[in-house]
């Protein structure tokens, strides 16, 4: 009897002293044909196959379907992706420990064993995403937002501690640490992973996936890791193997050197337009050319964080010596470093100079060509040359829907006794944050150096600026303090506010209030200027309607500048003591002062930073929890609710409705975002979320984010659609979450219009433009949805992780079929839908819409089943994802 792919492929491999296990790649290419040209990225998925080959969810059909790949670099198999861990943040690591207490509660009604409802890989969840720049400007606004923090956010931090002892194999780094992705880049991510199974080692690559979308920013220390929903993610740990069909692989060749003056971020925004131009979706990107000789490891990071801006499920680099260096410098072991090195040269992992793998297609950038950049107003894509940014923010200007006829003229306003006058394009925002550029010393030594620079020449912050610095890590502080560049960025405003992700997720708190009236009182149009990755509408500030991600130097020259039309190649930024105009070039750091200062960071900032990374602060570890395999629910909690999600399952799945006379609950445009669909920032006190607060007994001054309510279904409903710059076109003449209540011309809240049709028993669809559902991986995006009653989703085209997290949460994601749209079509909102056959459905087929109108003709369009896999129709058929997980566990 012939053996397995995977029996037959195990090895040894001698590393130092210790002798390891692991499925050898070259020794399954004898069976399976040659593989030295699959890409680098596509043989880690090869190497997860063959390791978990059972002949049941893995066959060696599907292992030889990977190599196939190879014949037209393309494949159209599903395959089932097993990572090796999870890595979690807490605005959507709450709402899946929530998930999980309650499907503990689940099976438990319906007779089952509570404690299978346990992670079966490891999980890291890194509180970063609830500190809010508060206080800033002075040396407390540290310590004073991390109190704030602790206050705000108290019920959520026991939940979380509850969770600790409750799940196995569940580690929480605590709040004020760093930045998740960050902290998985310099201590959690080991590039080759190992462990003791039935007493020996086996090695194998480090994957993950995680409930962020900037998961991705691992690839750039070759570990192949990409954001999913919390939903995903959850069924992930629960030993649910992720379903995908084996993806496109697009070629990226760097060649050459960034020029003088040019940055890491200049370079990822030019690599972000062109992939966004060429066409990403659901593929992976992988870097190679000798330009990745001399592209440093904390560059490689910036570049794969922003593969959800490009659109690209990841974006991977090999292992090479840069990646060896960088796991010396942030204080991994020898051994660890030894075992990497080693076990990517026996799998052919390791990049060789020359190598030209397969690629579905390729691009090519030399890196001299990068020119000075910021991306905005308020699209990632969208760069824009250093020159051009006030003609942007000009044109920008001109698409508002209330623009004036008259320029705007300054307003007037009183800060700490001083009048000033508040002009329009002012940056009312400068914030270096983001593990995207926070992570990388180069361009935060480039910061501080700019500031000592202009310091020195007398240059000082406008005073309409808020500044603030957020890093992603404490080293970052260990190494500008070294370099002695922190009293500078102190005198320009940008003193340390948290280590957290703050300012990016819009996190950035309130301005100050004489500022915030000026620009209400003249309807300004003002700017924030972030190191970000994220720049959507809405989601920085409510009331900074453009936003533009820049340099961490860049950040500091706009909070000199202070204005969005003064052009930084030509115009000065100020004067010096002396009254002469200086000019950025005057302040600019060269690349030998910068290289100077990078040499300063050690392995001992890491060592020391990392050496209790799990431990926190006195107040975080005094946090008392009782031990309980289920949770206590509080009901009067406006934080943690039991979720409704479980509460009418029965052990078998019921079979799939037909949608009749389903109403349009929406209607969008392109490019929606799952912030415009669940934001992140603040409740208005006057939406249905506040009002629901308020009616809890919550101050107004306590509402805290909607990210930090979402383990409240209750908040989160009513924060559906809730973003103040979404565009419903059913109500063309208003912005936000409103929308028309039919068959009359009511124009009410998304949410009181879904409650009214929910009364009514009508189905309800959301029909789309472009790249729906793009940006994080939200998956209160879909449950928010699935609670309004939102039953199936009709789009031109769906983003990789939002796709699929609505058929996680029951919902139908649909495609307009080529040169159909919901403008050809004439569609006005006033219209219903039937969609019939839906137990009969099958993955990308044709699915017949029926769309009634208004004078009662009928048009039938054949719109694409966007459930791609036959495992997402099971999820689909069950009610979702985690509905058949649990009647898995029950059987």
């Amino acid at each position: 009897m012939s053996s397995t792919l995977r029996e037959a492929s195990k090895d040894t491999l001698q590393v130092l002293d210790k002798t390891y296990h692991y499925y050898s790649l070259p020794q399954a290419a004898a069976r399976l044909g040659d593989i030295q040209r699959l890409p680098k990225s596509l043989k880690v998925l090869l190497e997860n196959l063959l390791r978990w080959e059972d002949g049941d969810s893995v066959t060696g059909q599907d292992i030889q379907g990977l190599v196939d790949w190879l014949k037209q670099a393309h494949a159209d198999r599903e395959i089932a992706y097993r990572p090796a861990r999870v890595l979690m943040q807490d605005f959507t690591g709450v709402p899946a420990v929530v998930d999980l207490a309650a499907m503990r509660e689940a099976v438990k009604r319906l007779g089952g064993d509570v404690a299978k409802v346990n992670p079966l890989s490891p999980v890291d969840l890194v509180i970063d995403h609830s500190v809010t720049v508060d206080r800033f400007g002075n040396e407390q606004a540290f310590e004073q937002n991390v109190q704030l923090e602790m206050e705000r956010n108290h019920e959520r931090y026991v939940f979380l501690r509850w969770g600790q002892q409750a799940f196995s194999r569940f580690r929480v780094v605590p709040p004020g640490t760093g930045i998740c992705h960050q902290v998985n880049l310099e201590y959690l991510g080991k590039t080759v992973w190992s462990e003791e199974q039935q007493r020996e080692w086996l090695a194998y690559p480090d994957t993950l996936v995680g409930t962020d979308s900037h998961t991705t920013m691992i690839n750039g220390l070759g570990v192949l890791g990409w954001g999913v929903g919390g939903i995903e993610a959850e069924a992930a740990m629960l030993g649910q193997p992720v379903s995908m069909l084996i993806p496109d692989v697009v070629g990226f060749k760097l060649t050459g050197k960034l020029r003088e003056g040019i940055t890491a971020t200049d370079l990822v925004l030019t690599v972000t337009q062109m992939l966004r131009k060429h066409g990403v979706v659901g593929k992976f990107v992988e870097f190679y050319g000798d330009g990745l000789d001399s592209l440093p490891l904390a560059d490689r990071a910036t570049i794969a964080n922003m593969s959800p801006e490009y659109g690209a499920t990841c974006g991977f680099f090999p292992v090479d010596n840069v990646t060896l260096d960088y796991l010396r410098l942030s204080g991994r072991s020898e051994e660890q470093v030894a075992l990497v090195e080693a076990y990517s040269k026996a799998q052919g992992l390791w990049r060789n100079p020359g190598d030209e793998p397969v690629f579905t297609s390729t691009l090519a950038l030399d890196m001299g060509d990068v020119e000075a950049s910021l991306a905005g107003p308020k699209r990632p894509q969208d760069r824009v040359a250093l020159g051009d940014v006030p003609a942007a923010f000009s044109a920008s200007t001109e698409l508002e829907l209330n623009k004036p006829q008259q320029p705007r003229e300054p307003v007037a306003y009183t800060l700490d006794g001083q009048q000033y006058q508040l002009p329009e394009g002012a940056v009312a925002i400068a914030a270096i944050t983001s593990c995207t550029n926070t992570s990388n010393p180069s361009v935060l030594m480039a910061a501080g150096l700019l500031a000592k620079n202009a310091v020195e020449r007398g240059l000082m912050r406008q005073p309409w600026v808020k500044a603030s610095l957020a890093p992603g890590s404490k080293v970052v502080s260990d190494y500008l303090a070294k370099a002695g560049l922190t009293p500078y960025l102190d005198e320009l405003g940008f003193n340390l506010v948290g280590y957290g992700c703050t300012t990016c997720i819009g996190n950035s708190g309130p301005l100050p209030e004489p500022i915030e009236q000026a620009i209400r009182d003249g309807d300004l149009t003002v700017g924030a200027v972030l190191s970000g990755n994220r720049n959507f509408e809405g989601r920085i500030h409510p009331l900074v309607k453009t936003n533009w991600l820049a340099s961490p130097p860049l950040v500091v020259a706009y909070a000199l500048a202070g204005n969005m039309n003064i052009n930084l190649t030509r115009d000065p930024l100020g004067k010096d003591r002396a009254g002469n105009p200086v000019y950025l070039k005057d302040i600019w750091p060269s690349g030998a002062e910068i290289a100077q200062a990078v040499a300063q960071v050690s392995t001992a900032m890491f060592s020391k930073e990392y050496a209790e990374v799990f431990e926190g602060t006195p107040e975080w570890q005094a946090i008392e929890v009782e031990s309980a395999d289920t949770y206590g629910w509080q009901q009067d909690s406006t934080y943690i609710r039991l979720t409704p999600f479980f509460e009418q399952m029965g052990a078998e799945p019921e079979p799939v409705n037909d949608i009749h006379g389903a109403r349009l609950l929406a209607m969008l445009g392109d490019s929606v975002t799952t912030d415009h669909i669940s934001p992140a920032g603040s409740i208005k006190a006057d939406s249905p979320a506040g009002r629901y607060l308020q009616e809890h007994g919550v101050e107004r001054q306590d509402f805290n984010s909607y990210g930090s309510r979402r383990g409240n279904h209750e908040v989160m409903m009513r924060g559906t659609f809730a973003n103040i710059r979404i565009r419903n076109e059913m109500v063309p003449e208003v912005e936000g979450g409103m929308t028309r209540l039919l068959p009359g011309d009511d124009v009410v809240a998304i949410y009181d219009a879904a409650m009214h049709y929910q009364q009514q028993g009508t189905p309800l669809a959301v029909v789309a433009g472009k790249e729906y559902g793009s940006g994080s991986s939200r998956d209160w995006a879909a449950k928010g949805p699935r609670l309004l009653g939102v039953r199936v989703v009709i789009a031109e085209s769906f983003e990789r992780i939002h796709r699929s997290n609505l058929i996680g949460m029951g919902i139908l994601p649909l495609e307009f079929p080529q040169g159909v749209t919901r403008k050809t079509l004439k569609l006005t909102g006033e219209e219903t839908l039937d969609i019939r056959g839906l137990n009969a459905l099958q993955p990308g087929a044709a699915v017949p819409v029926t769309i009634t109108f208004p004078d009662g003709r009928q048009e039938v369009v054949d719109c694409r089943c966007r459930i791609d896999t036959a495992t997402e129709l099971t999820y689909y058929q069950n009610d979702g994802i985690l509905h058949y997980v649990i009647r898995n566990m029950l059987n």
